[in-house]
């Protein structure tokens, strides 16, 4: 049985947030995924019956190819400026929130 901290399930908790935020970032990624697979599957299909000798398939699986690339990288790798970004966010939401003595 696994077990979770329950402060950890706050969705007030940053740390939640971005757990949260990160799979519904691979769950985007993997409906795109099989969307390509599909999508691509019947164009194959297509092109090979109607039109074997001239592969012109390739172009729109290369091109989308290219795009779920990107998109996997942008899930999969985590960014090293994330954490920079996420420091310089919290700065100036301490300047916002802070009130000068008077």
């Amino acid at each position: 049985m696994n077990y979770v901290n329950p402060d950890l399930k706050s969705d007030t908790n940053p740390r939640y947030q971005d757990a949260q935020r990160q799979v519904e970032r691979k769950i985007g990624f993997y409906l795109h995924l099989a969307t390509y697979l599909i999508v691509n599957s019947g164009l194959l299909l297509l092109n090979f019956l109607h039109n074997p000798g001239r592969p012109w398939v390739l172009g729109p699986i290369l091109g989308w190819g290219i795009g779920l690339l990107f998109h996997a990288l942008a899930v999969f790798i985590r960014n090293p400026g994330a954490q920079w970004k996420r420091r310089m966010i919290e700065r100036e939401l301490e300047k916002h929130n802070h009130i000068p003595p008077a």
